[in-house]
């Protein structure tokens, strides 16, 4: 059990996931107990880093010698210390390109992805908005994908769907929740937007264990119909969280759950 020591990353103590994986690379003894500390604190211990590129590529610093890495860089110093054979791996210039695209999707979508409660959130990252387009197109294929097969699991009360469908449905809500929302609030769309398809994307994950139980065995057409009332349920209540997070006016949550009725009025 090799630790990598001396070292500190500075992960936001604002963003959970950030939170879990730094807290698991202490527990399991990649970095020892002293290896992480929230970004808040660089100036308090004296950390020579890029503050501004640390806000969107988590640092690890060297106390030693003073050398920092930022990103997905820090993963694999960790990961490399604790599993050599890997590093030829971690060395190989297509791999490094793929991880470093995903770090960054995840990274500059975060605070949609889990948003902060602090109304000025001292490490956000910055907007970009190619990120931001590319996961709001993700999870609404992914989203469209496994409404598609649920949907299936309805009939007879519900007539079974198409993947055509579905992507029209949730693009649909996209581009109606965007018009809305401009209406009001014309500089807060695509902030939204990322937020409001994250709470598609959680329908989505909640879905699947419907149709592992159908992989299972027999699960009627009423069975499924009611968990995806539940499902329909938490992702309001998620969705109005969200809206009073980012301080946006209630009726926005009424006219997600309008659009919903809308296009269910229409498919029955």
């Amino acid at each position: 059990m090799k630790t990598l020591k001396n070292h500190i990353i500075l992960y936001d103590d604002e963003c959970p996931m950030c939170d879990l994986y730094t807290r698991q690379f202490v527990r399991t003894g990649m970095l020892d107990q002293n290896g992480r500390a929230p970004y808040a604190q660089a100036d308090a211990l004296h950390l020579a880093l890029d503050k501004e590129r640390a806000r969107n590529e988590i640092a690890m610093v060297d106390t030693e010698s003073g050398e920092v890495v930022y990103g997905i860089n820090s993963f694999f110093k960790i990961l490399i210390n604790r599993f050599p054979a890997l590093e030829f791996l971690f060395r190989w210039k297509i791999f490094q390109w793929l991880a470093a695209r995903v770090y960054a999707f995840i990274s500059y979508n975060r605070k949609v992805i889990v948003p902060s409660t602090r109304p000025q959130a001292l490490c956000t990252p910055d907007f970009k908005l190619t990120y931001r387009i590319a996961y709001i197109v993700f999870t609404w294929l992914f989203t469209s994908v496994i409404l598609n097969a649920y949907t299936q699991h309805l009939a007879p009360l519900v007539a079974p769907s198409n993947l055509t469908r579905e992507l029209a449905v949730c693009g649909g809500q996209i581009l109606f929740q965007g018009f809305v929302v401009a209406l009001l609030y014309k500089d807060r769309v695509v902030e939204y937007l990322g937020n409001m398809m994250t709470v598609s994307f959680i329908g989505a994950l909640l879905l699947l264990p419907g149709l592992l139980f159908t992989q299972a065995g027999e699960v009627s057409a009423w069975a499924h119909t009611a968990w995806f009332m539940m499902v329909v349920t938490i992702m309001f209540l998620e969705h109005w969280r969200r809206v009073k997070l980012l301080r946006l006016p209630a009726n926005i949550s009424m006219s997600w759950v309008f659009y919903r009725v809308l296009v269910l009025s229409i498919i029955l």
